[in-house]
This record gives C-alpha cells, sequence and structure tokens, in this order.
C-alpha cells in the first residue's frame, strides 16, 4: 500500500471528512513521527508498534564486485518493533 492509497481508503471511511483533509492528517502525523526520530525520540503507537533510531557504528565493509575493502562510516537508522496486537494479527 502507498500512502495514495491510504488516504483513499481512509477518505472512504469518513465520507464527512474531504479527501483533501485526509490527505493533511496522514501528512501530519507522518511529519510527526519523522520530526521525532529526527530528534532522537521513540514514537510508539500502542498495539501497532514502536518506532526508533539506532545508531550503527563505523565499520569496514566490502565492495561486492571487486571484494576492495571499503570504510563504512557511522550513521543512523530507523528501527521499527511490531506491538503485541500488530504481531498476533499477522500469525492468526
Amino acid at each position: 500500500m502507498i500512502k495514495s492509497e491510504l488516504v483513499q481508503i481512509v477518505a472512504e471511511q469518513n465520507p464527512h471528512l474531504f479527501q483533501r483533509d485526509v490527505e493533511n492528517i496522514i501528512n501530519a502525523i507522518l511529519d510527526e513521527i519523522s520530526e521525532a526520530l529526527a530528534n532522537g525520540d521513540r514514537v510508539e503507537l500502542r498495539g501497532f508498534g514502536a518506532f526508533s533510531v539506532k545508531n550503527r557504528s563505523a565499520r569496514v565493509g566490502r565492495n561486492p564486485r571487486t571484494g576492495e575493502r571499503v570504510e563504512v562510516e557511522e550513521k543512523w537508522v530507523p528501527f521499527f518493533k511490531t506491538g503485541k496486537d500488530l504481531r498476533e494479527r499477522l500469525n492468526v
């Protein structure tokens, strides 16, 4: 599912809202999650899961084509851990 499909589904489930309003709401939610992660915060949506950032330290990697050693810099990556309700729903 892509964001436009999500907007369409939510708009269909809420006929009292305009589609552009639903799109603005979804964009606001995603922007707030992104901003919180950029600030190093954790975002928890009960039953769904938790978004956080993890640090990957610098390391020596290899170029898969040539086998040459490559220095990989330290970086922060997003991480998602599913909530209990979502995990149970997926494993029914």
